[in-house]
């Protein structure tokens, strides 16, 4: 199942998604400052490429206050954006019926857009 939902996902927009996710952070790293919100940046194109199978665990990288400064600055600049557009879309899809699972998709997003420094990503474990 979740092959069928990542492959419907990439082809009605999760790759363009990822992909502008992905050149974003690349763009980040080329300054020194922007290195660690760019390496956050790609890995949350990558978590955007293929959502289906996979979990959002909480603890991740950061814990500490350097994590708190890092979430608050993306919080401030860019996660608000990020998280409202996923909810958005979110909430768009849940209207119909063929797009509650990609609705779902878009609110288990929501979290790790606002502090992606707190989240890290897991694979499901499949039964």
């Amino acid at each position: 199942m979740s092959l069928l939902g990542n492959l419907i996902w990439l082809v009605f927009g999760g790759a363009i998604a990822s992909l502008s996710y992905i050149f974003a952070g690349c763009a980040l790293c080329l300054t020194i400052v922007g290195i660690p919100f760019g390496i956050k940046a790609i890995q949350f194109g990558v978590m955007v490429l293929l959502p289906f199978g996979k979990v959002i665990e909480g603890g991740g990288s950061g814990t500490g206050c350097v994590a708190l400064a890092f979430n608050l600055i993306w919080l401030l600049t860019v996660g608000w954006s990020i998280a409202l557009t996923h909810l958005l879309f979110g909430i768009m899809l849940a209207f119909t019926l063929l797009g509650i699972p990609f609705a779902i998709q878009h609110f288990k997003l929501v979290p790790v857009a606002l502090f992606p420094f707190s989240y890290k990503l897991g694979s499901s474990p499949t039964p």
